[in-house]
């Protein structure tokens, strides 16, 4: 009886032994999910990174998912708005004056916005001073957002109202 049991212990020890040093798939991924239709359910991962090399006398193989990576530059020139711009008076009660030095017909617009980032007024800049009515605002403060025709920011402004 007791050889029996020394038998199933040292059997249960060596299985436990072999399962520990067994190994399993390996993955880093930066999302996945399971996907389902009525062909079925299908599990997947995006973003494994984690490859393993295999050699062998007649070659080598890479398991795993590999994405090509590239890096390539672009090289563009960009005009420089060489202008100056003010905002005043702040804080304001019911018009806002935007003032641009050296204005040169550039295509510019601005954006009104509140705290939240909602958007509640826009309009071209048309001159080399521009009026934005806030009487009908509510006081509190705001931002302005000066952009060019390719609608990049070219200066911000807080605005607060009394």
């Amino acid at each position: 009886m007791i050889k029996k049991k020394s038998k199933s212990i040292l059997f249960l020890i060596a299985v436990m032994l072999w399962a520990g040093l067994a190994q399993a798939q390996e993955s880093a991924n930066t999302s996945g999910g399971d996907a389902s239709g009525s062909g079925g359910t299908v599990a997947y991962s995006i973003g494994q990174v984690i490859y393993t090399n295999n050699t062998g006398s007649s070659g080598s193989i890479a398991q795993g998912v590999q994405h090509a990576y590239e890096i390539f530059t672009v090289d563009f020139m960009e005009a420089e708005l060489n202008i100056s711009l003010t905002a005043f008076p702040n804080p304001s009660t019911d018009n806002l004056t935007l003032q641009i030095s050296d204005y040169n017909n550039e295509n510019l617009s601005y954006q009104l916005f509140d705290m939240q980032g909602k958007q509640l007024s826009n309009g071209q800049v048309t001159a080399l001073q521009t009026q934005i009515n806030m009487k009908s605002l509510p006081a509190a403060t705001y931002f302005i957002n000066v952009v060019n025709q390719k609608n990049k920011k070219f200066q911000s402004f807080k605005i607060i109202k009394n």
